[in-house]
C-alpha cells in the first residue's frame, strides 16, 4: 500500500507507452462516436432521436452568408439568422445564437464562400492545426506524438464536433505568450485579435498592466481598433448597432436556462445548475472574477517566469468569465501545457502529475446522462487547472522550486509522457 500511494504521489507509474496508448483509446472511441452522431444525423442509420442534429458551425457559416449578401446587419435579427441557418441545416434544426461582434463576421464572410461542408472542415483545420503548433512550441517538443492527447482531451473533441472556435482562441493565446517577452508588439497583435470574443480578453489587460507590457498592451489596443474599424468599413456601423442591440439582451438567454446550464465552465454556470437564481450566481461569479484577477495581477505584477505566468492566464480566463462552455476547456488545456512544461523546468510537485490526468479525463463523466453526475465536470476542471497554476505559482514566489527533471532515460520518458497532456 505504501508502494502504491508513493508511486501515486510522484507519478512514476505515468510511463510513456500507457499515456500514448491511453490517449490513442480515448481518441478511437470518440472518433467512433463521431461517425456515429453524423450518420444519425443524415438518417444514415436508424435512430430514436428526437431532435435533429446540428454545430455551432451552421450559425456562423449563416452569418457569413448574409454578410456575403451584402446584409450582415441580419445576422443579429433571429429570424433572418435562423432561415439562413435552415438553407444550411435542416428545417427544423434548433436554431443557434449569434452573438459575436461583427470582428469575427471578418472571418465568417470568407469561410462562407466555400461550400458548408468544406468550410467546416477548412475552419476546423486550420485553427486546430494552429492550436497543435502551438501546443508543441509550448512543450518544447519535437515529435508530434507529444500532441495526441490534446486531440483526445474530450472538450477539444466536443469543440471539433460542433466546429467551435475554442482552437482559434487557445491558439492566439498561446502564440502571444511564447513571444510576450521577446516580441511584445507582435504579442499585442495576437491578444488583440481575441476581440472577436471580447469576454476571453477580460484578464488581459490585468496581465500586461501588471507585468508593465506597456508595448504589448498598446499593441493589443491598436490590433483590436483595427479589427473594428475594418469591420465597419466593411459592413457599415449599422452593423454594430445591431451587434450591441442583440448583446444587450443576451444575458437573458445565458442567464434563462436557454442553453444547457450543465455544459457552462464558469462559477455562474455551476450555481445555475445547482439551481441558484441568477442574481445570486452572478454574485459567486463576481467573487471567482476578482480572485481570478488577482491571482493573474499578483504573479504577472512579480514577473515570475514565462510557463508561470502563461498557465495562470490561460487557467483564470474561463473561471473569470461567466459565459464560458465546455468546448472553452480547450484555453484550460493549453494552461495543462504550461503546466507540465513548469513541472520540468522546476520539478513536479507531489501528486501535480496525478492531478493532471485526472483533470485530463474528467470531462468524461459529461458522457453520463445523469444530470447529477456530469452537471459540475466543466467547472470543475476549469477550477482544478487555475488551482494547480497558482500553486506552482506560490510554490515560485516562495522560491521553493523543486529540483528541475533529472534526464536518465525513465525520468526522460515520464517527462515526455507528461508533455502530451
Amino acid at each position: 500500500m505504501r508502494n502504491l500511494i508513493r508511486n501515486l504521489r510522484n507519478g512514476t507509474w505515468l510511463t510513456q507507452r500507457r499515456l500514448l496508448t491511453g490517449a490513442t483509446v480515448l481518441l478511437v472511441v470518440e472518433i467512433a462516436l463521431l461517425a456515429i452522431a453524423i450518420a444519425v444525423s443524415y438518417d444514415l442509420i436508424a435512430s430514436r432521436k428526437q431532435t435533429p442534429i446540428t454545430t455551432d458551425f451552421s450559425s456562423f457559416y449563416a452569418a457569413g452568408r448574409l454578410a456575403d449578401a451584402g446584409t450582415p446587419a441580419l445576422a443579429y435579427d433571429q429570424t433572418a439568422h435562423r432561415i439562413a441557418e435552415q438553407q444550411t441545416a435542416q428545417a427544423d434544426t434548433p436554431y443557434i445564437y449569434f452573438y459575436y461582434p461583427p470582428t469575427f463576421m471578418l472571418l465568417c464572410a470568407a469561410f462562407a464562400r466555400l461550400p458548408y461542408l468544406l468550410a467546416f472542415v477548412a475552419f476546423q483545420l486550420a485553427t486546430l492545426v494552429g492550436c497543435l503548433l502551438v501546443v508543441r512550441a509550448i512543450l518544447r517538443e519535437t515529435r508530434w506524438t507529444a500532441i495526441l492527447p490534446l486531440i483526445a482531451f474530450p472538450p477539444a473533441f466536443w469543440a471539433m464536433g460542433l466546429g467551435q472556435n475554442a482552437f482559434l482562441t487557445a491558439a492566439l493565446f498561446g502564440a502571444a505568450m511564447l513571444v510576450i517577452d521577446r516580441r511584445p508588439v507582435m504579442a499585442g497583435l495576437l491578444l488583440g485579435a481575441i476581440c472577436y470574443k471580447p469576454h476571453f480578453g477580460l484578464l488581459i489587460p490585468v496581465a500586461l498592466v501588471a507585468g508593465g507590457h506597456w508595448r504589448a498592451f498598446a499593441a493589443a489596443g491598436l490590433s483590436a481598433l483595427a479589427l473594428c474599424g475594418l469591420s465597419v468599413l466593411l459592413f457599415g456601423w449599422e452593423t454594430w448597432h445591431a451587434y450591441l442591440t442583440a448583446f444587450a439582451g443576451s444575458r437573458t438567454v445565458y442567464a434563462s436556462g436557454t442553453l444547457d446550464l450543465a455544459a457552462f465552465v464558469s462559477p455562474f454556470g455551476a450555481a445555475r445548475s445547482l439551481g441558484m437564481a441568477p442574481g445570486p450566481a452572478y454574485v459567486i461569479q463576481l467573487g471567482a472574477t476578482l480572485i481570478a484577477a488577482l491571482a493573474v495581477a499578483i504573479v504577472w505584477h512579480r514577473r515570475l517566469t514565462l510557463p508561470v505566468r502563461a498557465a495562470i492566464l490561460a487557467a483564470a480566463t474561463p473561471v473569470a468569465i461567466p459565459v464560458a462552455l465546455v468546448y472553452d476547456l480547450v484555453l484550460s488545456a493549453t494552461g495543462m501545457a504550461w503546466l507540465v512544461r513548469v513541472g520540468c523546468e522546476q520539478g513536479f510537485p507531489p501528486w501535480h502529475r496525478l492531478a493532471l490526468v485526472m483533470l485530463f479525463i474528467w470531462p468524461l463523466l459529461s458522457l453520463n446522462q445523469d444530470p447529477k453526475t456530469y452537471l459540475l465536470v466543466p467547472p470543475t476542471v476549469a477550477v482544478g487547472v487555475f488551482a494547480m497554476a497558482w500553486l506552482c505559482a506560490r510554490r515560485e514566489l516562495a522560491g521553493q522550486s523543486g529540483a528541475p527533471c533529472r534526464r536518465d532515460p525513465r525520468q526522460v520518458g515520464n517527462t515526455r509522457q507528461l508533455q502530451k497532456l
